[in-house]
């Protein structure tokens, strides 16, 4: 018998309500997408928060960032790269996503 395994993200947010979209987010986006070997996890997380920060998504910046720290970016690293932003993609939206990174940080801290 196999081995039940934890339901994924998308999986408890949408379940049933939305069936083809957690298909698409856990097969397509995680399973194919972020195993791809062109790049590594780590310069996709990167590249994700950055392009989440440019489009001003802070909500799916709480999952990613603490996804990022996983897959070998630094708070450090991903401060600063939020603060790099700034002049590329709008004070506003680095601003509020630094609010985002530190409530994550902070409550990882605790």
């Amino acid at each position: 018998m196999p081995e039940a395994t934890e339901p994924s993200g998308a999986q408890r947010m949408f379940g049933d309500f939305a069936p083809a979209l957690v298909g698409y987010t856990d097969d397509v986006l995680f399973g194919q997408v972020w195993e791809r070997p062109e790049l590594t996890k780590r310069d996709r997380s990167l590249l994700t928060v950055a392009a989440l920060l440019a489009g001003g998504n802070t909500e799916q910046l709480v999952f990613h960032l603490t996804y990022a720290k996983r897959n070998g970016l630094t708070e450090t690293e991903l401060i600063e790269a939020i603060t790099h932003l700034a002049f590329y993609a709008g004070w506003p939206k680095a601003m509020s996503a630094m609010a985002v990174a530190k409530q994550v940080f902070t409550s990882e801290e605790n």
